[in-house]
């Protein structure tokens, strides 16, 4: 990420992409924990906050495949937006950089980052998440979506191309702190580091990757709340979903799911910086001229 020469476009695209469709799968029962949370409980069946116990109470009482209703659109559309997202920060992040150090003041890093949050949710993020959600939904429900395709052309019926863009303005709002938080955090922590030296391993990406997650999680948890009732099977529009987070659990309802959210971000920001760190050392020499990778 921060690199005395800069990142080629086509690095950031395809190692972004890769390492969002590795993180995804690996951690996606937790994704699937936390939606679970966060949609309306059924009555007389309250939601455990234990993320470890909503895998376990599905996986026995649903089945595995259950645990991985929805991650194929979960991993497609990881593909896109953390290759949107990568892409997009390391340009913006070219623009606002030191020309001597290649390093970032903390603020712009931040700055990087909410804005490459903004063209990833608009383009990828949205979409993907509003048909993951409805599928996680419906499941638990009605059960009248067969697959992905069957669930997308139903939306579309339903209510137009816009049915996918459901939950726009809290996916963006959560895409632009926690892209901000998350990329911001890593490149904070990774610039830190090489001004003193400290060289950077697997170990040092996977750990500098975790605190980002675990400060992303902690600052944006409302937005994804917001964004995930928005996003349910029937749909709603920002403004009733927040209205039925307060009236369902009052203000500590917007941080509801924070517990299960944290067990897929804490190793899933790890992941996902560790393989993209991985793929970017493959695949530089591929792109780069010699001479530029010596300097």
């Amino acid at each position: 990420m921060s690199h005395e020469a800069s990142t080629p476009a086509i690095v950031s695209l395809a190692a972004g992409g890769f390492a969002g469709a590795i993180e995804a799968f690996a951690t996606y029962p937790f994704e699937f924990a936390k939606t679970r949370v966060q949609l309306r409980e059924q009555k007389g069946v309250p939601t455990p906050k234990n993320p470890f116990k909503v895998v376990l109470g599905v996986y026995r009482t649903e089945g595995l495949p259950a645990l991985y209703k929805g991650c194929s659109t979960l991993v497609i559309g990881s593909v896109g937006k953390d290759g949107i997202r990568f892409l997009s920060f390391d340009t913006i992040k070219n623009q606002f950089k030191d020309p001597e150090t290649g390093t970032l003041s903390p603020l712009r890093n931040l700055a990087a980052g909410m804005l490459s949050g903004v063209v990833a949710s608009v383009t990828a993020v949205t979409p993907t998440e509003r048909i993951k959600t409805a599928l996680i939904d419906d499941a638990r429900n009605e059960k009248r979506y067969r697959s992905m395709t069957h669930c997308i052309r139903t939306i579309l019926k339903e209510d137009g191309v816009m049915g996918l863009y459901r939950g726009l303005a809290g996916t963006t709002l959560k895409q632009a702190g926690a892209t901000a938080f998350r990329m911001g955090t890593y490149n904070i922590l990774k610039d830190y580091e090489k001004r003193r030296d400290i060289k950077q391993t697997t170990a040092t990406n996977f750990a500098n990757g975790s605190v980002a997650g675990i400060v992303t999680t902690l600052a944006t948890q409302p937005f994804d709340t917001i964004k995930t009732r928005c996003q349910s099977a029937r749909g709603a529009s920002t403004v009733e979903a927040f209205r039925s987070i307060v009236a369902d659990y009052g203000m500590k309802g917007f941080w509801k799911g924070t517990t299960t959210r944290l067990g897929r971000t804490v190793f899933s920001g790890g992941i996902l910086f560790t393989t993209y760190e991985w793929a970017a050392a493959i695949l530089n020499p591929l792109v780069m001229p010699k001479d530029e990778l010596l300097t």
